[in-house]
């Protein structure tokens, strides 16, 4: 079991119980709002992500270098989402462990990260080779 899933029900039944030992059932109404207002807090600004998301095409950023650089380990998916504004594309099977997906820009140049359980692990920028120059061409 993840128990890093299981600490936001436990914290919130903790803070429900206190509240009532303090407070009677008045303090369960007031924690009872204060936890629904945290969720909803939550799912508002989960629902703002999808929806600026919603507008890009899937795998798509700006500049894949830019993103590289902001990129930090430990960092969840939906973070990585609202930096690109656009969900990435999935490389891996679905439901596997890792998941992997790949964000490119105009150039070619993208980012593929790979998550551990919705948290970012690892992450590499591929860049496209430069074009060769014509053979007689003079050299700025």
């Amino acid at each position: 079991m993840n128990w890093r899933n299981a600490w936001v029900p436990l914290v919130g039944a903790v803070l429900v119980v206190a509240s009532y030992r303090a407070y009677g059932w008045m303090g369960v109404a007031g924690m009872a709002s204060l936890l629904v207002m945290w969720l909803l807090l939550h799912f508002t600004r989960l629902m703002a992500v999808l929806r600026k998301a919603s507008d890009r095409p899937i795998g798509h950023v700006d500049s894949a270098v830019m993103l590289n650089a902001r990129l930090r380990a430990g960092v969840p998916l939906m973070h990585v989402v609202a930096m690109t504004r656009a969900l990435g594309a999935l490389q891996s099977p679905e439901n596997a462990q890792p998941e992997v997906y790949r964000w490119t820009d105009a150039g070619g140049s993208h980012v593929t990260c790979e998550f551990r359980h919705g948290r970012l692990t690892v992450w590499t920028l591929a860049r496209p080779a430069p074009p060769e120059s014509p053979e007689g061409a003079a050299a700025p």
